[in-house]
């Protein structure tokens, strides 16, 4: 492995964003040890456009200086500068390797103080402090002496929760051990004191790309779900001076499948959900996923077959016999397509266990069966079939991914935590139906192992926050 730093810069569109992005490109090939603050700067003496935000970065990659520098252009092409651009002018990033194995490989790097004030704030041991002072540390926006969210209200009330939601970035986490890029959506939160006015609505988003870039720094690998939530949530309380805050993510992903008779293959989409709670004692958090399904109604087909069974009977066959045709063909109800959810709680020593693909297979097999998005006529039967003898109440499911997430997870102890959600989409009633279910896994364990109520831990006492729509919302 060679230690490398660079220079990254950019001048053209979100200045930020785009040093974020190639940040991520870069992240899937080399090891990113260490990120320096934004310092801006004018556009050099004779370059062209307005003004350059630059950071440094030390990484460690694996192959030579020329390997990196081929790679460092196809990031650049990937975030949007053009393959010809003259040497000057304005652009939407630029990557530039600056010192490879200890060697400065930057010419004359002591006359880019754009490149030397963030290699200095990383590496002093490397390069000197900058001598020109027309670089600056880059303020996160402006600063004014008025701050009215920080003035009394004129009702001197505290609030549960005031914050942001509906937030989309694109995020770089860890799925089942490999790195993706992820449409996120973003919800923060923070409680609010009697004595101020409002939260600082802007800092969540500023928040998002200093954790960001906090985990880019401290992690050698991309960050799971749970713990860039927990980053988030721990800076809101630190810099909205908060006594609690959540933080919920919502990411699509995609895996592979195939149909169940045809065999075709397809890819179909999921939601991988992270929530996490931090306050002055510390943080917690959970992670999950949403699936779909479809389940067939017992209470509807039970009466159909209980009508069918006194036709059989009517038409001249014997008790007997009618009850052997309607156990050996599906009996006809009515269907709903159906969005579970679970959410597992567990320790930091066993987050590793936790795989998006196992807590799918949970949700759909407690359904009455799967749904694909590409299906031929023989999947289709196959489907419809399985799901008529497999008939099952709201209620059933969330019974069945708390069951199955016990089976899965049989060696994780009696803290650990599971939440079960499901919403049905009525086809013949014009409401949906819904139920939840929750608790510690030892909770659940004596609750099976003695046939009496218990009272359960909910998700909102595990996670040391007060209940709310944000944490337990599963979408219809």
């Amino acid at each position: 492995m060679h230690d490398l730093y660079i220079g990254i810069g950019s001048n053209l569109g979100d200045r930020q964003g785009n040093i974020l992005a190639a940040l991520q490109r870069l992240r899937s090939r080399a090891q990113i040890t260490a990120v320096s603050s934004f310092y801006e700067s004018a556009a050099a003496h004779g370059a062209e456009g307005p003004a350059y935000l630059n950071v440094a970065a030390a990484l460690r990659w694996e192959d030579d200086a020329e390997a990196f520098k081929h790679f460092a252009r196809d990031v650049e092409l990937a975030v949007g500068r053009a393959r010809a651009s003259a040497r000057l002018a304005a652009r939407p990033i630029d990557v530039d390797l600056l010192v490879f194995d200890g060697t400065v490989v930057q010419p004359h790097l002591e006359r880019r103080p754009y490149n030397v004030a963030p290699l200095h704030e990383i590496a002093p041991h490397v390069v000197g402090a900058p001598i020109d002072g027309a670089v600056r540390r880059r303020e996160r926006g402006l600063r004014f002496d008025t701050d009215r969210q920080s003035e009394a209200p004129e009702v001197r009330l505290s609030l549960d929760r005031a914050g942001v939601s509906r937030v989309r970035r694109i995020v770089h986490l860890e799925l089942d051990g490999r790195a993706q890029v992820y449409n996120g959506e973003f919800t923060m939160v923070a409680d609010l004191a009697p004595d101020r006015s409002g939260v600082h609505m802007s800092r969540f988003t500023e928040i998002l790309e200093e954790a960001t870039l906090d985990v880019l720094a401290r992690d050698a690998q991309p960050a799971r779900i749970e713990r860039l939530t927990e980053a988030i949530a721990r800076e809101i309380v630190q810099s909205q001076r908060a006594l609690r805050a959540d933080v919920r993510l919502r990411a699509e992903f995609g895996l592979e499948r195939w149909t169940p008779v045809s065999g075709k293959r397809g890819e179909e989409t999921y939601t991988l959900v992270g929530i996490a709670h931090a306050d002055e004692s510390g943080t917690r958090r959970v992670v999950g996923v949403e699936a779909e399904g479809m389940t067939a109604c017992p209470c509807a087909q039970a009466m159909v077959r209980e009508h069918a069974l006194g036709e059989l009977r009517e038409a001249g066959f014997s008790a007997a016999d009618a009850a052997r045709a309607l156990d050996a063909l599906p009996v006809a109800t009515h269907n709903q397509r159906g969005r579970g959810a679970i959410l597992l709680g567990v320790e930091d020593v066993h987050a590793g266990l936790i795989r998006a693909e196992d807590l799918v297979e949970i949700v759909e097999n407690s359904m009455s069966s799967e749904t694909y998005d590409l299906l031929k006529r023989p999947d289709e039967f196959f489907i419809v079939n399985k799901a008529h003898h497999n008939p099952r109440f709201v209620e059933d499911v969330v019974r069945g991914i708390l069951a199955r997430a016990l089976e899965v997870y049989a060696d994780l102890g009696d803290e650990t935590f599971v939440f079960a959600g499901q919403v049905n989409e009525e086809s013949i009633h014009k409401h949906d139906a819904f139920a939840e279910g929750f608790g510690s896994f030892g909770e659940l364990r004596e609750e099976l192992r003695t046939g009496a109520y218990v009272a359960k831990t909910d998700l909102a006492k595990w996670l040391r926050t007060r209940p709310s729509p944000v944490l337990t919302q599963v979408r219809s």
